[in-house]
């Protein structure tokens, strides 16, 4: 099972994104874990935006981990949903190249995933 909703939107290319978003994304080998379901509305109106931004920052294939999610009677399933504590999405966890968690996106923000992942990238550099 693939994530089709994570692929980048063909309306948005890099001009789309504020720099400082941009080059937030692009820092330091970020590591993104996405998970969403191709079937939520949330994610549909989300990811392909996010993906976009992903494109733009120019992060490549090997630092993006998508993970398709179900309905199950128990609330949601897939690959990392226990161990990561996902229950709503879209949910994307930055992580550093060893594992730390830098950053978190639930569902939704007053901001796109891209601009709400970056301001709190910013933060870690700052107290870095």
């Amino acid at each position: 099972m693939t994530l089709e909703t994570l692929v980048p939107a063909t309306d948005l290319d890099a001009d789309a994104f504020d720099d400082a978003v941009v080059a937030a994304l692009a820092a330091d080998d970020y590591v993104f874990k996405v998970w969403g379901g191709d079937w939520c509305g949330d994610c549909q109106r989300q990811l392909p935006e996010f993906g976009a931004a992903l494109a733009a920052a120019e992060v490549p294939d090997d630092r993006i981990e998508a993970f398709p999610v179900t309905k199950g009677p128990n609330g949601k399933e897939g690959e990392g949903v226990d161990a990561y504590g996902v229950e709503l999405i879209p949910t994307v966890v930055v992580e550093s190249p060893d594992g730390e968690e830098l950053a978190r996106f639930v569902e939704e923000a007053d901001v796109s995933i891209a601009e709400s992942l970056a301001r709190q990238l910013a933060d870690v550099e700052a107290t870095a």
